[in-house]
């Protein structure tokens, strides 16, 4: 009986050991930490800082503001000079305006005048070809005369009964006639002439050049104003370009006068590395955030476990002081001293790790559970084989 109860007890020891040793040898991590990647917020532009009041390890969203930069004394020199000159067009194209309007109104005045004149015209044609009208049929009346008196002193000058002195006093009498009927029908052949112009507006005779003078002032009217015209166009691009440059100088001074500090990450503030007031310069780094949508858990295991491990394998992440288990894979092996990889996620290294080989695992439910998607800092235990206690776990969550 005393024999069974010693190969009991063996047992119990042999087993607990067995227990112990599984528990502590199966591939495990000496040190997991949850980390994530910092990102950099940079100066926009030199000035003076004014930060937002946050305390260190406040959450901050993406987009949200975190300060500004101010600068009094950023250079808008060029700015006001196309300003300036945005005033020079914008005035010239007033001054264009009211000559092209004053023009516009002495040609509306011209052509009333020009036709007003042509009317007056037309009517003293018209005028004057009824007046040569009356003369014609008078000079013919008359030349009907003549040319009557003519015929009866040659009967009687060829009978002898009249003095041929008288006959030719007759005669020179007929051909004046004659050509007194033929001047009035000449003069009323050039006055139908005029008429017809002047109805198609040009005026002939011996005080008019082609046109009156209301014509010719309209002529060079309409071409002064086509070079005007040229020149008003010419100065509202030159206004409208002046616009558009002016609003893009602008932007960029008050870029520079004043520009915001946005977050990039949803997170939470890390480090501030600059005080609120001090004058800054572009590109400084002035604050570093977290980002908690990138969070991974960062470890090292002795040499004999790495060498068992490859990326894609599963693994168990278990934060201390929590019984829960997480599922994780791993995604980066990176070897011993593994520093580098380390320059832009939020927690460094120990030297102890950087002495064991490096691994990094993502663990999805991490980034997932509010509670831990930025803890960052929080340690905990990683595992790559099953362990002896892993059912009562199960039995036990």
């Amino acid at each position: 009986m005393r024999i069974l109860r010693l190969l009991l007890a063996g047992l119990v020891i042999v087993a607990a050991g067995f227990v112990i040793a599984g528990e502590q040898l199966s591939g495990t991590s000496a040190d997991a930490v949850i980390n994530a990647r910092l990102t950099t917020v940079r100066a926009p532009t030199a000035g003076q800082l004014t930060l937002e009041h946050r305390l260190l390890g406040s959450s901050v969203a993406e987009g949200e503001q975190l300060g500004s930069i101010d600068d009094p004394l950023v250079d808008n020199i060029y700015l006001n000079d196309m300003i300036r000159e945005k005033a020079f067009a914008t005035a010239e194209v007033d001054r264009l305006s009211t000559v092209i309007a004053a023009i516009e109104q002495s040609v509306s005045d011209l052509q009333a005048r020009s036709e007003r004149y042509q009317q007056q015209r037309i009517l003293q044609l018209q005028a004057e070809l009824r007046a040569l009208t009356f003369e014609i049929g008078a000079a013919e009346a008359r030349g009907d005369e003549a040319e009557a008196a003519f015929q009866r002193s040659k009967q009687l000058t060829d009978r002898g009964l009249e003095a041929s002195a008288s006959f030719e006093r007759i005669r020179a009498t007929q051909r004046v006639a004659a050509q007194d009927l033929e001047s009035a029908r000449q003069r009323a052949a050039v006055v139908e002439i005029e008429l017809q112009a002047a109805q198609d507006g040009t005026f002939l005779g011996d005080g008019y050049n082609d046109a009156p003078y209301s014509e010719q002032r309209i002529s060079e009217l309409t071409l002064e104003q086509s070079e005007n015209q040229a020149l008003l166009n010419a100065e509202k691009e030159k206004a409208k370009a002046l616009d558009n440059r002016i609003n893009v100088e602008r932007l960029r001074v008050n870029r520079l006068a004043s520009s915001k500090l946005i977050s990039n990450v949803d997170g939470t503030v890390w480090e501030v590395l600059t005080a609120n007031g001090e004058t800054v310069e572009r590109g400084e780094p002035l604050m570093r955030l977290v980002n908690c949508t990138s969070t991974i858990i960062t470890l090292s295991v002795a040499e004999s476990v790495y060498n068992r491990l490859k990326i894609g394998d599963l693994a168990k992440f278990r934060v201390s002081n929590d019984q829960k288990v997480l599922e994780g894979t791993i995604t980066r092996l990176a070897g011993s001293g593994a520093e580098t990889i380390y320059r832009n996620l939020a927690v460094a290294p120990s030297e102890r790790h950087l002495q064991r080989f490096d691994v990094t695992l993502v663990v999805p439910a991490i980034r997932e559970d509010p509670a831990l998607a930025c803890a960052i800092g929080r340690t905990g235990r990683v595992f790559f084989e099953a362990r002896p206690l892993d059912f009562l776990r199960t039995l036990w969550l």
